[in-house]
């Protein structure tokens, strides 16, 4: 991973922890659901959405805009922390082991994690509501992520995820599922922060082909390290969706074919970038490395 990116990562990744410790601190008498959304949104991760809200809104105002983004940043990990939450749970993908650790259901205990899902993410509704942006702005960016996450976006990339479990599934089906699934709040984290950096149209759409391309290629490289990695360094269970009979880019493509279909995903997203404009080296940066990363 490049210096720049590794540092951008960092300290966008403690502005959004600070802005959750905050906004996540305990002034009710539920202990234990306190506990368990603290658990989930501040454990280990990548925090990538978030990143790409700072990234996005950035390349288009500079520096100067990141202090503007902080709420937004939060607000995405909320709804990706919750996702996780209910996507372990028994009824779900009955998952133990998540970045490392134990599940939130695990940890805790079902109803707990269940509620600590829901809680997080009307956090993120809550942390937009109250950002320090200006009103019609804020309706923008609660209506882009109310969008992404809900029946038309993320829950319904879960429901056809939960559906296609011992069918077959055509490649342009597979791809619907993910485009919702996993790439509906990543385009969201990169749309949400464009708009707060002021872009145009033009602009817009530009920074949606970027962010569509990485999110598919997010899931792509997430199935080929399903099979090539082993479970201590992906901090999840190795070959969860073999054995679920789970359909995947590499069981419809093969390895080389998945490994293809990302390097092609990625020259998507690059020349997506070039239509951008503002400075995109982190946004480049965050694509090589979605690609190119091993866990």
């Amino acid at each position: 991973m490049p210096a720049k990116l590794k540092m951008f990562l960092q300290t966008s990744g403690q502005q959004v922890e600070q802005t959750l410790t905050t906004a996540l601190a305990d002034h009710s008498s539920a202990e234990a659901l306190f506990a368990a959304m603290n658990y989930a949104a501040l454990g280990p991760g990548k925090r990538l959405r978030p990143a790409l809200v700072y990234a996005a809104a950035q390349a288009l105002a500079g520096k100067d805009v990141a202090s503007q983004s902080h709420a937004a940043a939060a607000a995405l990990e909320c709804v990706h922390a919750y996702s996780l939450v209910h996507d372990d749970l028994p009824a779900m993908d009955d998952d133990a082991l998540r970045r490392g650790r134990a599940t939130c259901h695990i940890q805790f205990d079902e109803a707990t994690a269940i509620l600590a899902g829901d809680a997080l993410q009307t956090q993120a509704f809550e942390l937009l509501a109250a950002a320090d942006l200006p009103a019609e702005l804020k309706i923008r960016l609660i209506t882009e992520l109310a969008h992404a996450s809900g029946a038309r976006g993320m829950v319904a990339g879960q429901a056809i995820d939960l559906a296609a479990v011992d069918h077959a599934l055509a490649l342009e089906q597979l791809e619907e599922m993910h485009r919702l699934k996993t790439g509906a709040l990543i385009s969201a984290s990169a749309r949400i922060g464009a708009m707060i950096g002021g872009a145009s149209d033009e602009q817009l759409t530009a920074i949606t082909r970027y962010a569509e391309a990485i999110g598919l290629a997010f899931q792509v490289q997430d199935d080929i390290l399903d099979v090539t990695t082993d479970t201590e360094t992906l901090g999840k269970t190795q070959g969860a969706d073999a054995a679920r009979n789970k359909p995947t880019y590499v069981s419809l493509l093969g390895l080389d074919g998945a490994r293809s279909k990302a390097d092609e995903l990625h020259r998507e997203a690059t020349g997506a970038l070039a239509r951008l404009g503002g400075n995109t080296a982190i946004l480049q940066q965050l694509a090589d490395y979605i690609v190119h990363r091993d866990h």
